[in-house]
This record gives structure tokens, sequence and C-alpha cells, in this order.
């Protein structure tokens, strides 16, 4: 469905248009002057009229349907296509949400497509229509703060991800011993840095591109050439993103080795404690086999003191094995 749809002129919001066509036409045959339409979650017949009056790719309005894409940006004859991830961070369910964005941008005209409930879209166009010098810039513009919007919001749910991390490992190696059963708790959370990396990494190519990092970049339809620094800064936020997401996932796999570590160390002193008490309980089980056979030449069984010399024996056995396992700290 369209949830907003206006026309721009001179950086500011015009008109909502009853026709897309004549609002397309009027837009370019003004200057500085260009169609928003933002569409949530379209039905193919929904999108059908709109790729129809902007001559949208019919691979890029497959793409903007389906809505489980990687990040990237492709260019067509008529339009710009870029898809983006923003995410959402719960800490309370230490979970991950992405939703998808879909950007064309063509001649004097932009068509956003949002899949998932992120508000991005609502706060970048609402920030532009109080930015009038910003938006003169038309599709480029758009493009440029909605990519800067949602990077930023990475930075965010990274910092995020790296508080809780460090909350986790505190648990994982705290002495009180109830991080037993945290390493489905770390295997959790590295599944959603990886959902996180799945966002931010492919993320990298489109945006370098756009910045005209790449090795052979030609310049790109529909965007002005001056857009191209702030293009860069937008990159080198990513960069800092994927360099705190690949930290993080190491540090991870590194909390999760040593917790299994840590599980095993406790695993070998308990059976150390469980063969020192099974040595010391083998002693008196010994001798009461022994004497418990009933030979009838057993000149100890005759003996007034037998009774409490074997007693007496047997403490000092126990007393020895003690001090000699709790010495070696088997116990």
């Amino acid at each position: 469905m369209i949830v907003d749809c206006a026309v721009y002129r001179d950086g500011r919001r015009a008109e909502e248009p009853a026709d897309l066509s004549d609002a397309l036409a009027s837009a370019r045959a003004a200057r500085n002057s260009f169609v928003w339409i933002g569409l949530h979650a379209p039905t193919a017949p929904e999108f059908a009229r709109v790729a129809e009056e902007f001559q949208l790719h019919k691979l890029a309005v497959e793409d903007s349907l389906n809505a489980h894409q990687r990040p990237k940006l492709e260019v067509y004859d008529d339009s710009l296509f870029m898809v983006l991830k923003p995410v959402e961070y719960e800490p309370h369910s230490d979970t991950v949400t992405s939703g998808e964005l879909m950007i064309f941008i063509g001649d004097a005209f932009v068509v956003t497509v949002r899949h998932g409930e992120d508000t991005t879209l609502a706060r970048v166009r609402h920030r532009l229509e109080h930015e009038r010098e910003t938006l003169r810039h038309g599709p480029t513009a758009v493009l440029y703060t909605i990519a800067d919007a949602v990077v930023d919001h990475y930075l965010e749910v990274a910092t995020e991800l790296q508080n809780d991390l460090e909350i986790l490992e505190a648990e994982v190696f705290a002495p009180t011993g109830g991080a037993r059963a945290a390493a489905s708790q770390i295997y959790l959370f590295k599944r959603q840095i990886l959902e996180f990396r799945r966002a931010t990494g492919p993320l990298a190519a489109p945006v370098a591109r756009l910045a005209g990092a790449g090795p052979a970049s030609p310049a790109l339809p529909f965007l002005e050439d001056t857009a191209e620094p702030f293009f860069r800064d937008v990159s080198d936020h990513l960069t800092r993103v994927n360099d705190t997401t690949e930290s993080l996932d190491r540090l991870v796999s590194d909390v999760l080795s040593a917790h299994l570590a840590q599980m095993s160390v406790r695993q070998n002193d308990d059976m150390r404690k469980i063969s020192a008490w099974a040595a010391m309980a083998a002693v008196p089980t010994m001798i009461a086999g022994i004497y418990g056979m009933n030979f009838d030449h057993m000149p100890e069984l005759h003996w007034v003191w037998s009774y409490p010399a074997l007693m007496g024996l047997l403490v000092v056995l126990e007393v020895c094995l003690y001090r000699l396992f709790k010495r070696r700290g088997w116990m």
C-alpha cells in the first residue's frame, strides 16, 4: 500500500498528486522538483501501477516484492536500485531483527518500498522536510539520508551488542559457578551477531560504489557528482560497524571456547573428587571382603583385640588417604 506520496519543489513539499503520470511529467518539466512515493509491503497488483508509471525494471520490481534480498546496488536504464536492511536490537531478549528497504532513484522520482516494522523512512522524510537546503538536491539527498540513517543506527546497535556481550562475559566467568548452562546463551548471542552481519557486511560494496571508491568507478546515473564525499562519510561509518562486528564475532567465539574449556576443567575436578572418594571407600570394602570369606584358619577372628585393631587400621588408612588427596587438590 502507498503510505505517502508527494511532489517536492525547490526543497519544499508541494502537494499530493492525484495522478502519478501528471505528477512525474510536471516534476521533470520543472526545475529542482521530484516525486517521492513510499510503499509498505505492496502486493503485486498494487506495485504494478507504480512500476508501469515509473518504468521500473521488472527484475528490481520482483526483488521488491519478494523482500528476501541482500543489500546491493544495481543500475538499470531508467533507475538506480538499492537494497538496505535496517536492524533493531531488543536488549531484553538479545534478539536482532531486520527489515528491508528498497529504493528506486530515477529522473525526478524516488520510490521507496518498506518491508517490516522499521520506521526509518518516516523519520527520514520528516527530517528532510525540515531541511530545505538538503532536500533541494532531490533524489540524491533522499538516497544519502536514508543510507546515513540506516548506517548510523548500525553504530547504535553495535554499541548495544558490545555492552550486552560484556555483561554475558562477566556472567560466564563469574566465580559463583552459575555459568554452567551459559553455552546455549553464548551460541544464541552469536546467532544474533550473525544476523547483524548479514545486514552490514554485504552493504560495504554498494556504499563504496556510491562513494566512488571502487577500482573502476564510473559515475552513477541519477546521482549528483558532488554527493561522493557524503557517501564516503557513510562508508567510513559502515567500515567502523563492520570492524566492530567482526571483533564481536571473534570475541564471542573466544568466550564460547573459554567457557567450554572452563567446563572441561570443572568436570575434571569433579571426576578427581569422585575418584578420591571412591578410593577411600575401596579400602574398608576390601578389608571387609577379606574377613567376610569365613576361612576356617583365620587367627585374627579369635583374637580379643582384632576388632578394635581393625577399626583403628581403617581409620588410619582413611585419614592418610584423605590427607594425600587433599594435598594434591583432589578434595
